[in-house]
């Protein structure tokens, strides 16, 4: 079975922790800890959060992390596309077999279909903001 990239859920994760106590700094071992995940995969999450503009992180012993804007400003596709996770479907690599007409011509008809199935997707996570996801949580919490 194909590995799955958890890139995008680790980046929500971290997002909807910094958007849930947004008054507050918060350290990589801690968003690590919540995640329950390697420090320095939190920490690659955390750099590409950053560099997309949705968090500001400070370095060293007292470093900490939060959001640069409010949680209904940042939906779910700015931290899809900030978590630089792979698309979701993709097209085998296998070699054609000349011989067959499906699969001389698979690849060709399957694109379009997988390239509206991403944007369906994407399109969807731009409809969800962070405030969204954040919500939830708050209300499964009680």
């Amino acid at each position: 079975m194909p590995a799955k990239s958890v890139q995008f859920t680790v980046a929500a994760h971290i997002m909807a922790l910094l958007g849930r106590f947004r008054d507050k700094e918060i350290s990589s071992a801690a968003l690590a800890a919540s995640v329950n995940a390697d420090p320095t995969f939190v920490r690659k999450s955390l750099s590409k959060l950053s560099n997309a503009g949705l968090i500001t992180t400070t370095r060293g012993k007292n470093g900490a992390s939060t959001l640069t804007r409010s949680p209904e400003a940042i939906t779910l596709l700015d931290i899809y596309r900030a978590s630089a996770a792979p698309p979701t479907f993709a097209i085998h690599n296998y070699p054609v077999e000349k011989r067959c007409p499906v699969s001389r011509n698979i690849k060709g008809s399957m694109s379009s279909v997988l390239k509206k199935a991403q944007k369906s997707f994407e399109d969807s996570l731009d409809r969800i903001t962070l405030a969204d996801v954040v919500e939830e949580i708050r209300q499964a919490s009680q």
